[in-house]
């Protein structure tokens, strides 16, 4: 029997900030399960921007030779997808966003409707850190704004949600909430 394989990805730049460690947490939980785990820390990965030449729609790989190749190759072997980022203006940090428009054709195929997804068949789980406390995190927008631009990507692709969990008040926490904790071990 395959184990059932996990993508984990690192969205923050803080390797034991609040993002860090939800992700570590959800690690752990697959580990003990039995999945075999892929981590990346795109902070720590080589990815130039995206330049628009669209070739990747056709190649369903971007024409650029730098380290998105193993996110590619990664997200096409994994079972689960699980994404940890930070709320940055709303929004995804700026890694996030370049990771995203250079998965463009591995992502999704262009139809003259609506796109045709390429990577049917997966889940993900989004891990989402933000600094302004709840419920102003939720009612202003915050981390609302960041779980819509994810899901586009996920939902373009594809790719079926397992759970959304956001920690508020991310500041300085020393540890993750017991209540994070149990809502990450439960979705996996």
């Amino acid at each position: 029997m395959n184990k059932r394989k996990v993508l984990a990805i690192l969205g923050g730049p803080h390797f034991d900030g609040t993002t860090a460690k939800m992700l570590d947490c959800a690690i752990k939980k697959a580990e003990r399960a039995g999945c075999e785990v892929t981590k990346i820390d795109l902070y720590k990965k080589n990815i130039a921007f995206c330049t628009g030449c669209r070739v990747c729609i056709n190649t369903r790989r971007c024409v650029q030779n730098d380290d998105i190749r193993e996110i590619e190759k990664s997200l096409h072997e994994c079972d689960t997808v699980i994404l940890a980022a930070p709320v940055y203006w709303a929004n995804v940090p700026a890694a996030v966003k370049n990771m995203f428009d250079r998965l463009l054709g591995t992502a999704m195929e262009e139809t003259s409707t609506f796109p045709k997804p390429r990577l049917s068949g997966k889940k993900y789980m989004l891990l989402i850190s933000c600094n302004t406390p709840a419920p102003f995190s939720w009612i202003f927008g915050q981390s609302r704004g960041a779980i819509r631009n994810m899901d586009e990507f996920f939902k373009t692709a594809g790719i079926k949600p397992i759970g959304k969990i956001v920690c508020a008040n991310a500041a300085n926490k020393k540890e993750l909430p017991k209540s994070i904790v149990r809502k990450i071990q439960k979705r996996l």
